[in-house]
Order: structure tokens, then sequence, then C-alpha cells
């Protein structure tokens, strides 16, 4: 993320001149993909035009996604630990109160400053930063319409057009999200007050990490999902312990559960609508069931680009959608994550301007930031059986980590999978803590072809939760030592 700087006068958005001018390049839209696209390739030399509607800068990551959340997540934990765990660690507290405007400007503050950096390095890498909403129109110098408040404002135009408008929340057939009553995450990280019975739609990395949020603050928090499992795009055995994980904190999870409807009684709530089950009251509902490419009024057809029938634009290996127009993150699908459509915009950029640019896929670590954290990256279990894979593998609990037992957080473990011929590392799995921070030497690991034999050969510091890897990884091979 960028560094802290505080927005300036001088890095105001700058309105569309009335005449077509002339770069290099023009990046519609500013969110992770977008705006690092932009900084990489004026590093590279080219004049960059960036065009986002909205006047922060950073998309739905910095803006009303992976940033505030976090902020609420960790307040939310601390606030949990204060009433809950401080005590025994000879921390007491008198009158401990929940201040919920407070936490709310504090997540802002964040907010502001972050985006207020992206502002920042704009001004510093001389990026024109356009205001208004970015619309293809042709090919004629590969031109973008800017539109101020519906109204024409300009058109820009360049040699190449990057498209990284990314996504939005989804919701099912028949419920609307009015941002009262039923929300999506944006609502969800903004309730004025602490609801008293929250419906959580959808047991994925969202809806477990913002219901986890209020249960903290107090909610009684109840999640379906119409899976027999959450988390299913993670290791299944690791998404098993994380459920009962979560049972124990409080969260009750409804699996095997199809919502039909919901049904607005009044200002103080209504019910959701299951099928074969009796209707669930509550005050208010986070829609939780995945995000939609925001592909929807880009002028994309003006250019000859089709979107799939799940409205994602098809893109070559080196994300071309068009002649002069390519596309990267959301918008193109798989992982819906900052991070790959940051990596995409470096790449696609580069790929412009040097004629290479790689990513390697099968390394992009995901992680789910409730508490404990959950973090991959590479294959899970059930991804090496179907395909057919022979695999080891090796377990370490964190009750057995003498770092985690000091800081008190000794629930999870990680798990590695390697190959059974190589041992070239396939898949990790972290439940536990600071599972996210873990994982980046895991990634790094793999991107290098490392074995379980090199993590376990390599030398970590004691008492750090990084030996827990080590362990995993000695265990491989049926030799931990500390287990």
């Amino acid at each position: 993320m960028p560094q802290d700087a505080p927005p300036s006068a001088d890095a105001a958005p700058q309105a569309a001149p009335a005449d077509a001018r002339e770069f290099d390049l023009i990046v519609i839209g500013a969110g992770p993909g977008g705006y690092v696209a932009a900084l990489r390739a004026a590093q590279l030399g080219m004049t960059v035009a960036c065009v986002e509607l909205e006047p922060a800068l950073g998309g739905t990551c910095l803006r009303v996604g992976c940033i505030p959340s976090k902020a609420l997540l960790e307040s939310s934990e601390i606030y949990h630990q204060a009433q809950h765990s401080y005590a025994a660690r000879g921390v007491k507290f008198d009158g401990l109160t929940l201040d919920l405007p407070a936490m709310l400007k504090d997540k802002d503050g964040t907010v502001t400053a972050l985006t207020g950096g992206i502002a920042h390095l704009f001004k510093k890498n001389k990026v024109t930063r356009v205001a208004g909403r970015g619309t293809l129109a042709g090919r004629d110098g590969e031109r973008v319409l800017v539109q101020v408040d519906g109204k024409d404002a300009g058109t820009l135009s360049a040699g190449h057009v990057i498209v990284a408008t990314g996504s939005a929340p989804a919701s099912l057939p028949g419920i609307e999200i009015d941002g009262e009553f039923v929300t999506d995450s944006t609502g969800a990280l903004s309730y004025e007050q602490v609801p008293d019975h929250l419906v959580v739609i959808g047991a994925g990395y969202i809806g477990l990490e913002l219901g986890t949020v209020w249960k903290r603050l107090g909610a009684k928090v109840t999640v379906l999902e119409y899976l027999d499992h959450i988390l299913p795009l993670n290791d299944q055995e690791i998404a098993k312990a994380a459920e009962k994980m979560f049972r124990k904190q409080g969260l009750d999870l409804k699996l095997g559960t199809k919502v039909i409807g919901v049904e607005r009684r009044d200002e103080k709530g209504g019910q959701v609508l299951i099928e074969g089950g009796d209707p669930i009251e509550c005050d208010k509902v986070l829609m939780s069931v995945g995000r939609r490419p925001y592909t929807e009024g880009l002028g994309l057809e003006t250019v000859g680009i089709e979107t799939d029938k799940r409205g994602f634009i098809p893109v070559d290996e080196h994300y071309t959608a068009a002649p002069g127009v390519s596309a990267i993150g959301d918008v193109i699908g798989g992982a819906m994550l900052a991070h790959k459509a940051e990596e995409e915009g470096v790449a696609c950029v580069e790929r412009l301007a040097t004629g290479h640019g790689h990513i390697d896929y099968g390394v992009i670590p995901s992680i789910v930031y409730t508490s404990p954290e959950i973090a991959a990256v590479g294959k899970t279990e059930e991804e090496l059986k179907k395909e057919g894979i022979e695999y080891r593998k090796g377990k370490f609990p964190f009750v057995a980590n003498g770092r985690a037992k000091a800081i008190g957080n000794t629930e999870g473990q990680v798990k590695i999978l390697a190959d059974k011929a190589t041992d070239r590392v396939l898949g990790v799995h972290i439940l536990g803590p600071h599972a996210g921070d873990l994982i980046a030497e895991c990634a790094a690991a793999m991107a290098f072809g490392a074995t379980a034999e090199d993590i376990a050969r390599t030398c970590h510091a004691h008492p750090t939760l990084s030996e827990a890897v080590k362990e995993a990884a000695l265990a491989v091979d049926g030799r931990a030592l500390h287990f």
C-alpha cells in the first residue's frame, strides 16, 4: 500500500479536456489493479491518465473493502480481548464500554490516509488523474469518453487502454440490497449501532469476517450457507477445523440452508425466509454471496469486446481483450483478490513496455482475516486428489509452538502438502495466529520450487510463530521435533 501522505490541492482530480488529449496509456479504474498499473507504466516512461468515478482513489479495496474491514476486525478483536482475555494476563479494566462512533471514525481515518497516499503517488509519478466515468468510445486512437454527472466532459485518446473497473457485490434472485435492512459488505462496515441480530447470507470470507466483527461487538450472528460447509474454496480439513472454532466463538452456522427471500417488517427489521424451515427474525441482513464484474456501460461493444455469460471480459495470456485494449483484475475473473489485480497490472504494462510480463498463478496467496486467520497458497488436498497427484502431508499444531503459547493464541495448525516423488511443496494451508503473514514465506518458497526439506532445513528464529511452518515441513517426512 502507498506511503501515508495527506492529499493536497495539487493531487486533486483534473477535469477531462474538451478536446481529445493524447496519452501513451489510459487506465479506467483506480482500484488496486488500476492505480498500480498506472504507477508502473509511469515508472517505465509512459504518459498515463487514470480515469476514476469515485472522489477517493483506491477502489473497493481501500475505500469500502480490504482496508476498512481489517480496521474493524482489529478494533473489534481488541475490544473482545479486553472483555475476555486481558484479565488473565494481568490487565484489568473497570467500566469497559464500546464507543462505536469512535471505532468507525478510526476506520474512516485509516481509509482517508491511504487514499490520500495514492493521490500523492500519482502526483509524484506524474500520472494524470481524471475525475469521471470512463467509457470506451471506439478505435479512433483508442478513445475514452469521460462523463461527469451523466454529461460528456471530454474525450481522451491513447495508444492503449486498460480496463480495471473491478467488481460489485452480488445478490440472490429476488432479494434487493436496500442499504437499510439488507446491506452489502459496504453497508455492514458502517452500521450506526450494533445489531441485535445480524443474519449473514453466505459463509465465504467476507461474510465470516464481517460476521465475526459484529459478533465480537455484541450482536447475535446467524450465518446461512447453501452448501454443507463453509469456505468452499479452501482446503476442507482446514475449513472444518475453522468451523469448529467459529461455532465455539458463538457464530450460529446453519449449513445446507437455502434462502428464498427476505421480508421487511418495519424500521426495526424483518425476517429471512428459508426453504423448508421457519423464518428467521432479525434487524439486519448482510448479503455476502460473492461479487460480480463491473462491466456494464463501459462501451465494450465499441471495440468489439463481448463479455462471457457471467459478465467477465475474456482476455488472452497477455491480458489483451481487443486490439489496443487490455483488461485486468476482477473484470477478467479468477481469484477476486486485490494483490492478484496488482500483479496483473504490473505484468500487463511491463508486457506493453518491454514485451515481457509474467504471473505465476499457482502461488497467489489468499487470506481470511478472521481470528484466527486462515491463509493458503497452492493446491488444496481436494484438488490434488482430483488431479491424481500423489502427495505427502505434514501438520503441526500451534499449541506446540512456544511463541503461540506466549501470546495466548494456540488454536490452529500449519499444513504442508508436498509431491510424493519430488518433495516439492504443492500447497500450504495455515489456520492460526498471523497466518496471513506466515503464508508469505511459503509463497516465496513455492515460487522458487522449494521442497519441504528446503523449508525444514532453513533456520527459523526462536521463539517465533514461523517455527510452526518449519515443523510442518519436518512432519512431511515424519520427523517433527516438538510434537
